[in-house]
Order: structure tokens, then C-alpha cells, then sequence
């Protein structure tokens, strides 16, 4: 389809004025340091760490390759228990770390992965646990974290969605072994590209470190093996140029989102659940018809309207080629030919709320 300038998009990267963010790239400048956790990328993880009241942080040039890091040194070429209801890339890390994907299907509200499945999934193969918290839905990470315990599994979160949200009163990222976010432009919080890790564990959170920067300790010893995911300063210019949006950034998401929920015909398509006890952070707006059919047919008005909804996640994880024989996920292949995503994200003007509102009413 035509690029247009007018098109309504399913998101919209949040900018800063430019002088904000040239107040943090001129710093670099100054210091003549652009990369190898220069100031700026120390001066973010501060912020972050007091802004989520996290214990560790380490914030990298992306957000699949935390999930690779963490499949590393957790995955040990086993079977990886996980969701067929994510983005490509949950699944892609555990295969190119050369380990197994092993699909448990979704809940048919929360969309995460279904705990009461969990354990009959379980192998003497199985190593860890990779869940998403989907649209930033929390997993049952109590649920999760006894059958890891009992089974002395590892438990490794795609909270790529999950930034600001808390689960019974404190962050998402302190559940698990090790969570992981995505910091792409399209997120809620980003640094144009980037990510990070969140774990408890010191000791975790070391290896960690060290297996970001090829297996630093120091500038000529080494711990073991790593890779280079080391975040530049000018990504983290553009955190640290965002970060003070971001209450503005989540007060706006969340006016959408409750225009969606008071206007929408929920007689004919239903929403995502969300967990109770949880604050969320208004990351996607989620809606499943009822059929495949009815999907393509309030797509297909929406882009004649110059708006671009988009299929997330299409299609269950469970059928892409390179997992051949990985069985059926009836409720993960039902939602995801039946889930779009419709325009969300910071300056999108009422008048537009409203037009795709109408149209997708209009649609049923």
C-alpha cells in the first residue's frame, strides 16, 4: 500500500522537541564518548532503576537480544517451554540459541500463556520457562514460579510490552529470573532503539554484564563467553530526552483507551483482560472478533479510510516454518487470526478516535 502522509498508523514514535534531545547528544559531544557506557547510559539506568524501582538494570541496543543472552546462559540446548502468542522474535531467540520450542496454548482472555498447561509440558529435556507478558498483561508469575521451583527451572520474562506496569504493587520486571524490554521506537518509552535486562539476583545480574560487552571483566580478562549489545549515548540521549514525558506519554494512552472502551460495540468483539492487581500501562489497544473473516473485513475498511490497523501477533507462533510438528494451539490460532490492533499512541486527535471507532462499528 501508498506510504500517505495523512495515513492513521497503528503507532506513533513519541519525539521530544529536538532541543531536549540535542541537550543530551551535546554532552556526548563535549565528553567525546559515544559508546562502551559513557555517562548518559549510566545517568538512564539510574533514572530507570528509581523510576521503576527495580533492583538491577542494564540497558542494551535492543530488545531481542536479551532474550538471546538470557537463552544462553539459561537455555543450555534444552526444551524451552513457551507461548505461541508473541511477537517472532520470543521464538526466534530460543531456536537460534539452539534450543527447543515447546508451545503451551494462551488463556482465551489474559492471552498469556496458560499456567495450568505448564507442567504437562514438562520433560527431563526442559530447562526454563519463556512467557510473555502479552500487551503487558501479566503472566500468573506466581503460578509460573512454583512449577520452576519445583521442577528447578529457570524462568526467563518477554516483558518487551511490560515498561510501568506493576503487578501487586511493584514492578513486572522483578518476577522471574530474568526479565527483558524492548526499548524500540514504537514502545511507550524508548531509545529510538534499545532494550534492557531486569533481574534480582546479583550474581545473575553480573553474568549479565559480562556477557553483553564479549565477556569483559576488566579490559584484558575475560569471565567467558559474550556478545557485543552495549547501547550507544546517543540512544540513551533519547531516553533521557523522553523520560520526563513519560506521565504525559501514559495520561494520553490511557484517554484513548477509555474513549475505545466506551465506544466500541463490545456486543460483537471483546477486549484483552487484564490481570486483576495489576496497573497497566496502556501499551496496545487489542480487539478479537469473532471470526478471521470479520477481521479482514474491518481491516480492509479501515485502510480504505487511510488507517492501518495491524494483526499482532499473526500467525500463533506454533506454525511458523522452522517450528514444523509443534502440534496444535486451538485458543492461540483462534486469537491470533482474530486479533487487530488498533491506533494507539500520543497525539492521535479525537476526531480520528472517532473515526475508527465509527468504521469498526460500522464493520460488524
Amino acid at each position: 500500500m501508498e506510504n500517505k502522509l495523512n495515513m492513521i498508523t497503528v503507532t506513533k514514535t513519541f519525539l521530544p522537541p529536538i532541543a531536549e534531545y540535542m541537550h543530551f547528544v551535546q554532552r556526548a559531544w563535549d565528553k567525546q564518548w559515544l559508546t562502551n557506557r559513557g555517562e548518559l547510559v549510566l545517568e538512564l539506568e539510574g533514572k530507570l532503576r528509581d523510576y521503576l524501582k527495580v533492583q538491577n538494570i542494564l540497558i542494551v541496543n535492543n530488545g531481542t537480544i536479551p532474550l538471546q543472552i538470557a537463552l544462553k546462559l539459561f537455555g543450555n540446548d534444552g526444551e524451552i517451554i513457551t507461548t505461541p502468542f508473541s511477537y517472532v522474535a520470543t521464538t526466534a531467540a530460543i531456536v537460534w540459541e539452539h534450543c527447543k520450542p515447546v508451545f503451551v496454548d494462551i488463556h482465551p482472555e489474559f492471552l498469556t500463556i496458560d499456567e495450568t498447561k505448564i507442567e504437562t509440558a514438562i520433560t527431563p529435556k526442559t530447562t526454563a520457562i519463556l512467557a510473555t507478558h502479552v500487551f503487558g498483561n501479566p503472566c500468573h508469575v506466581e503460578a509460573i514460579e512454583s512449577i520452576a521451583k519445583k521442577y528447578n527451572l529457570a524462568v526467563i520474562y518477554d516483558a518487551a510490552h511490560a515498561f510501568g506496569v506493576n503487578y501487586n504493587g511493584e514492578s513486572l520486571f522483578n518476577f522471574g529470573d530474568v526479565s527483558t524490554c524492548s526499548f524500540h521506537a514504537t514502545k511507550l518509552f524508548h531509545t529510538s532503539e534499545g532494550g534492557a535486562f531486569f533481574c534480582k539476583d546479583a550474581a545473575v545480574h553480573h553474568r549479565l554484564f559480562y556477557s553483553h560487552n564479549f565477556g569483559h571483566n576488566g579490559p584484558h580478562d575475560f569471565h567467558g563467553v559474550g556478545i557485543n549489545a552495549k547501547i550507544s549515548e546517543l540512544q540513551a540521549a533519547m531516553g533521557l530526552a523522553v523520560f520526563p514525558h513519560l506521565a504525559e506519554i501514559i495520561a494520553a494512552r490511557k484517554e484513548i483507551v477509555s474513549f475505545y472502551g466506551a465506544h466500541l460495540n463490545f456486543n460483537r468483539l471483546r477486549t484483552i483482560k487484564i490481570r486483576e492487581n495489576t496497573v497497566w500501562n496502556y501499551s496496545y489497544y487489542p480487539v478479537i472478533f469473532d471470526s478471521e473473516a470479520q477481521l479482514l473485513k474491518t481491516e480492509q475498511l479501515l485502510l480504505q479510510n487511510d488507517i492501518m490497523p495491524r494483526r499482532y501477533f499473526y500467525p500463533s507462533l506454533n506454525m511458523l516454518p522452522y517450528c514444523e510438528g509443534a502440534g496444535n494451539m486451538p485458543v492461540s490460532e483462534q486469537v491470533a487470526a482474530a486479533v487487530l490492533c488498533l491506533p494507539l499512541y500520543v497525539g492521535l486527535e479525537r476526531e480520528s478516535q472517532q473515526k475508527i471507532v465509527s468504521l469498526v462499528n460500522a464493520s460488524l
